[in-house]
Order: C-alpha cells, then structure tokens, then sequence
C-alpha cells in the first residue's frame, strides 16, 4: 500500500498581515480592552463615585443640620466646599485597590505572560496600562469630584453657607480633587508592578496613604516639622485645601509635584523590575 501524499497548505506572502508590529496605539487599545473587560473596573469606579457623591452629600448635609447650634467660632471654621468633597477620603481607597488589581489581576491569572511575550520589551506595557488607567481615572474621578461638589452645595445652601466654583480656590480644590485620586490610582499601579501580590500591595497603599502620616505625628517636632510636609498624602493633599496656610512649607501644586514624584518613583521600580524578573 502506498501512502498519499498530502500537499501541506503553503501561506503566501500576500496573506500574511501587511504590518504585525507590536506598537504602543496597539498596546494602548489591548490594555483598554482589558481594562474594560474586568468586572473589578465597573465595581470599583463605581464605588468611588458613591463615596464621593454620597459622603460629601452626607457630610454636607450633616453640617448644614448642625449650623444653627454651632458656635460663632465652629461656623467660622465651616469650608462649604471642603465639606462636600470629604468623600475623597474613601474614595482613595478605593482607587487605590483598583490601581494595584489592573496589575496584580494579570499576575494572579498568568496573563502578564502573554502581555510580555507580545512586548518583550516590557516598558511598553507598563506605559500603556499606566496610561489608559491614568485617562479614564482623571475623567470619572473629576466627573465624581464635580458631583459631590454639586451635591453638597445643594444641602448647604439650605442655611446659606455654600459656595460657588468663582469663590476663591474652589476650583483648584475641586479639580484637584480628581488629579490626587488618579496620582493615587498610579501609586497603586506602580506599586503593583513591586511586589506583584495584591494583598502586599494593597496593604503597602493603605500603609502610605493611613499609616504614615500617623506615625509623622509622632515625631518630635524638630523632626516632623521637616519630614510630615513631605510624606506622600500629606504632600498630594495640599492641592485640595481651599485657603492654603501662607506659613505652609509647600504651595498646593509643589505639593501634587512631590505627589507625582512618589508615583513616579512607584512606577520607575515597577518598570525597573518587570525588566529585570521573570513573568
């Protein structure tokens, strides 16, 4: 019996793709792709947005309850637009874990493998997800930021005691707001890359942003008088204080600036080491 040769199907030059590159608007599309595909996304921008909505609406109207039996010295202290964006205080949190979950959600399933064989390079990688994290956190954290202001200055105005976005810092304070909470969102998103585990790096965000003012605190004074101003939330916060202290050691934007290095030291190691280790 002799045996048939079976011709093997030969792929011509014409049907290979005309361009097969791994460019960055490709890694850009993948990561937002991906981004989009976790139900964690939804959960988490969702979330964010309901602590900053509904605490600043809360707080607010708390407070606006309360006025009338403040004393004269308390209602001065009242800042109708720093009431109302309280909620950020949960809501960094919540960014927080979400920037650590676009990278520890790829090392726990195994697909940072194929991310990397697909850009051996790998700082592509960490440029794309940082990015498309970095746009769609600005844009649904200022959306949030904006609302809860709204929100709050509905319940404040009840004993007039709001405030308008014209009002001196408002502004700064409310689109500040958003601008920390992404930086904060890229902290994570460095420190994921670090240590690749998303309770080692939760808690390390959680440590950074609580813990560490905390134990400032508890610095003699010559030291903390020096040190406090520049830890990381201590430093990023400025930005969302109405009336800054003209005594303060750092202006509001020098402030984000030393934010924004932290996050970028965080997403330098990150980069530095997923060069260096094994997926």
């Amino acid at each position: 019996m002799t045996a048939v040769a079976v011709d093997k199907p030969v792929l011509k030059r014409a049907e290979l793709p005309g361009d097969i590159r791994v460019t960055l608007p490709r890694l850009l599309r993948s990561e937002w792709s991906k981004f989009w595909s976790l139900r964690s996304s939804y959960f988490a921008l969702g979330g964010m947005v309901l602590a900053m909505v509904g605490f600043g609406g809360l707080f607010s109207a708390v407070t606006a309850n309360q006025y009338p039996d403040m004393s004269h010295a308390r209602q001065l202290a009242v800042d109708p637009a720093q009431v109302s964006l309280r909620g950020y205080v949960i809501a960094q949190l919540v960014i927080g874990v979400l920037g650590v979950l676009v990278v520890s959600g790829e090392y726990g399933t195994g697909m940072i493998r194929s991310s990397i064989a697909a850009a051996p390079r790998r700082w592509p990688v960490l440029v794309a997800k940082a990015a498309v994290f970095a746009v769609i956190t600005l844009v649904v954290t200022e959306i949030a930021s904006f609302g809860a202001f709204f929100v709050g200055q509905a319940f404040l105005d009840g004993q007039h005691i709001g405030t308008t976005l014209a009002a001196d810092g408002v502004l700064r304070a409310v689109v500040g707001t958003g601008l920390y909470l992404t930086v904060v969102g890229l902290v994570g998103t460095g420190i994921g890359f670090v240590l690749r585990s998303t309770a080692g790096s939760v808690a390390t965000v959680f440590g950074l942003l609580l813990v560490l003012p905390v134990l400032g605190e508890a610095l003699p004074a010559s030291w903390g008088d020096n040190i406090n101003p520049y830890l990381p939330s201590n430093a990023g916060q400025q930005l969302l204080v109405v009336h800054p202290d003209a005594a303060a050691t750092l202006s509001p934007w020098a402030g984000f600036a030393v934010f924004c290095g932290y996050a970028l030291a965080a997403l330098l190691a990150g980069g530095y080491l997923l060069k260096r280790r094994d997926a």
